[in-house]
């Protein structure tokens, strides 16, 4: 058997999440206090009791959904299922760096910092209401790739997230995603929708924060990693730190190609995929794409006590 630990992107946030976990699990609690010092606010306080709308903020989402994941890794280690029992590591987006933080290439307080300035470089790249995102389900990514071209129509309009056989993001200006929209329903989309987010990542939009965050990353440390980390712009395991700085640069502005980084771990060997932190979005997509595969989500201590029981 042969596992993989993998971390959840934007969009998993609920309020309360981890809560649980840093009551139960010292370590975990840790986490949380750790991740309020490096942003010197008490960003669990928002995670565990505040409003909904201020957690989904880009800002505050991406340093949270991390703090939540490490959390709940910290809850395994506890239990002697750390990252040694894992043979890869991969994140959606944002879990990038989760999985960069689990497999020790980033420092938590580093990783949540640089999640910070990301969120904020994001959303002001564009502003409200230029962009959009849309979801297109029931097409495979070459024919989203053919759609974003031809809606395109000399404004910026790409297939940003890959997540499984059948659900594909195209990001870009908004009238030109909403084209996508209606060009995809005559492709025979079984549904294609705009999705409620406040920019339009992963794609050549973002350059600005692409700038950013190719200083923000010269600033830190990255150091190989323990476990190696499979990288969204390139869906295969990378480890070299030198490599790992550029490509989450270039992960600002390029596809999230989820779907081929779950089939080139399935066929590294991997059997077991186990979502850390908050939700099960991940699993619901490598459900669809290695079939023969177990998924675990891993994000309560009753979760964790299961895991260990087996």
């Amino acid at each position: 058997m042969s596992r993989a630990f993998v971390f959840p992107g934007q969009g998993a946030q609920t309020i309360g999440m981890g809560r649980a976990l840093a009551e139960a699990y010292p370590a975990a609690r840790a986490v949380f206090e750790e991740v309020d010092e490096a942003l010197g606010e008490k960003l669990s306080a928002l995670i565990w009791e505040g409003s909904i709308d201020e957690l989904t903020l880009t800002q505050n989402a991406q340093p949270a959904l991390m703090a939540t994941s490490m959390a709940a890794l910290a809850a395994l280690e506890a239990e002697g299922l750390g990252i040694a029992t894992a043979s890869f590591v991969a994140g959606h987006s944002l879990g990038e760096y989760s999985a960069l933080c689990a497999a020790r290439s980033l420092k938590l307080a580093d990783t949540a910092r640089l999640l910070r300035i990301r969120g904020q470089a994001m959303q002001e790249a564009v502003p409200v209401g230029v962009g959009a995102m849309a979801a297109l389900l029931g097409l495979d990514y070459e024919t989203a790739v053919e759609v974003a071209h031809e809606a395109a129509q000399g404004e910026v309009c790409q297939a940003a997230n890959d997540n499984d056989p059948a659900q594909v993001v195209v990001s870009g200006h908004k009238a030109a995603v909403e084209r996508a929209v209606e060009i995809a329903k005559g492709r025979g989309a079984k549904r294609a929708i705009l999705l409620p987010v406040s920019a339009p990542f992963h794609c050549a939009l973002m350059q600005h924060a692409a700038s950013v965050m190719s200083e923000a990353l010269a600033a830190v440390v990255i150091e190989a990693p323990v476990c190696p980390v499979v990288v969204n712009v390139r869906a295969e395991a990378v480890s070299e730190p030198d490599r790992i700085r550029a490509l989450l640069v270039a992960q600002v502005t390029g596809a999230v190609r989820w779907r081929e980084s779950v089939m080139w771990m399935e066929n590294a060997g991997v059997t077991e995929f186990w979502e850390i932190g908050a939700g099960k979005a991940l699993s619901g997509m490598i459900k669809r794409i290695a079939k023969g595969a177990a998924t675990r989500a891993i994000g309560t201590p009753d979760d964790v006590t299961a895991a260990a029981a087996v």
